[in-house]
């Protein structure tokens, strides 16, 4: 068993801030995003590409960046991909035309493709005991999945008090923190990377240009509609050059993904369940956020307030029930019983009305949300790179962030389909002939009200699906002294979710 690194909690710190940083980004700029518009003068259009720009460069590149980690070191590339971020980060903060602010949100997603899997696979040598590990990755879960509700928070603060570019440049702080703790706290132990083999130039552009095209086209289903000729032209390109991948993967002597990381039973049904999960979780950050400000006439700053449930919830969840049941269940009772809890929650938010009162409906359903997301994702970060090869380590955990961020942008164009639809045939169905301003106004109201809770009624639908997937697929029994070998990689709770800047109308 290597040696145990006494700086290893000191260290864990500094990765947590950095992927705080990295999971912050994905919220916080949706709030000021309406600030931004006005101050840069860009379209509708371009408002969504300043969130699409990070989503398909993050997404696209991080099998590359998991790669270059298990290549080049995971230290070397967490440093890089931190001060690369912050570097980004601060262009955005000073861009003075829409084409500046989206360069630099790409260049934001390619430096978090880099960082998000170095930073899991730093803590995987540091933490080799099996209840170590497990606080320890309960921690990160914690702080990981609650961050994207803390960016709301933190996004409607600096909005309203501040402006809308301090939503970027406060990732500096951030940097300079994680980036002194990684020359000053984090080691990574000789010998526990792949220090030889060439890189498969074949699979990064096959693999980079089908996911790019892949989520590009959950985007443009989302605006051009799912039967458009555009629409159907993005996924077939996708399927073409993905199925093309993994032509070129079986045959390569040193594959971008080697498909042994992807067809082991138990790391595939975390992928699976974890991917299905995130679509679902579009069910709360996709409607809610509007809900509140739209409807009930919230703030930016009080809507960010009211997702501190769900932030409770999440670290209950993540490191009192998650790392307790570790070595006592299995991880498929702990991941299936996590899921359908938040299944659970989501059946309460979709009772919301026009005058829901906030305690009795919105506060209870994020707060069990949380709850059960918490205690699924941790056994499920654990699982999902259990008994990976060491050179595998970093490209297992960009797989988990991969499929994450396939479900993120399959949730936002899914869900928010959904949603426009139902509202579009409520209103349609309840508005008077002719309406009255008052009249039309209420059920304008009514109808997007409507459209959320049959979209997070769907979102229930698909977090118990995840919940089935986890039971079925899953069949590992974790003893509890067990200890996991040096070189495996939990994964990423995803570090940015593509949010969406539409409301259904």
């Amino acid at each position: 068993m290597p040696e145990t690194d006494p700086r290893r909690w000191k260290a864990l710190l500094f990765i947590c801030i950095a992927q705080l940083m990295v999971v912050l980004d994905g919220t916080i700029v949706n709030i000021a995003l309406p600030s931004a518009q006005v101050d840069l003068g860009f379209s509708d259009g371009n408002r969504q590409w300043v969130v699409t720009a990070y989503a398909l460069a993050f997404g696209g590149l991080l099998l590359f960046g998991g790669r270059i980690a298990d290549l080049w070191g995971r230290k070397r590339a967490f440093t890089i991909g931190v001060i690369g971020f912050a570097l980004a980060s601060a262009l955005g903060g000073v861009a003075t035309t829409t084409g500046m602010l989206l360069g630099a949100r790409a260049l934001q997603g390619a430096f978090g493709a880099l960082l998000a899997p170095a930073a899991l696979s730093l803590i995987t040598v540091m933490f080799t005991e099996s209840k170590e590990r497990a606080k320890a990755f309960g921690i990160y879960g914690a702080i990981a999945g609650g961050g994207a509700a803390l960016g709301l928070i933190l996004g409607g603060v600096l909005t309203e008090y501040l402006n809308w570019r301090w939503t970027l440049l406060v990732n500096i702080f951030f940097a300079i923190a994680a980036a002194a703790g990684a020359f000053l706290v984090i080691r990574e132990p000789e010998g526990d990377r792949q220090r030889t083999g060439r890189l498969d130039i074949p699979g990064v552009v096959l693999a980079s240009t089908g996911l790019v095209a892949l989520v590009y086209g959950f985007t443009r289903a989302e605006t051009a509609g799912w039967t458009s000729g555009s629409t159907i032209a993005v996924f077939a390109a996708a399927a073409a050059l993905l199925t093309a991948f993994v032509v070129v993967e079986k045959r390569v002597k040193a594959p971008l993904l080697p498909l042994r990381v992807v067809l082991d039973r138990n790391r595939g049904g975390a992928y699976l369940s974890l991917g299905t999960a995130v679509i679902g979780m579009f069910g709360l950050f996709l409607f809610l956020t509007f809900y509140l400000q739209i409807v009930r006439g919230y703030s930016p700053v009080v809507t960010g307030l009211a997702f501190l449930p769900m932030v409770a919830g999440m670290m209950i969840g993540s490191t009192q029930i998650a790392t307790r049941l570790a070595t006592r269940v299995a991880p498929r009772y702990s991941m299936a019983g996590g899921f359908l809890l938040a299944a659970g929650g989501l059946l309460i938010l979709a009772q919301i009305t026009t005058d829901s009162p906030y305690a009795a409906v919105v506060m209870p359903g994020m707060f069990i949300m949380g709850l059960g997301l918490g205690t699924a994702f941790m056994p499920a970060m654990n699982l999902a790179t259990l008994g990976v090869r060491d050179a595998d380590a970093g490209v297992a955990s960009a797989m988990v962030n991969t499929s994450q961020q396939i479900g993120g942008a399959i949730g936002t164009a899914l869900l928010n389909t959904l949603a426009t639809s139902a509202t579009a045939t409520y209103a349609a169905s309840h508005m008077s002939t002719p309406p009255t301003p008052d009249g039309a106004k209420l059920v304008q109201l009514q109808a997007m009200v409507h459209g959320y809770s049959v979209a997070i009624y769907w979102a229930a639908g698909i977090l118990a699906l995840a919940s089935v997937i986890a039971f079925v697929f899953i069949n590992h029994r974790q003893p509890k002294d067990e200890h996991r070998p040096t070189g495996t990689t939990p994964p990423v709770i995803p570090a940015q979710i593509p949010e969406t800047t539409k409301t259904p109308r």
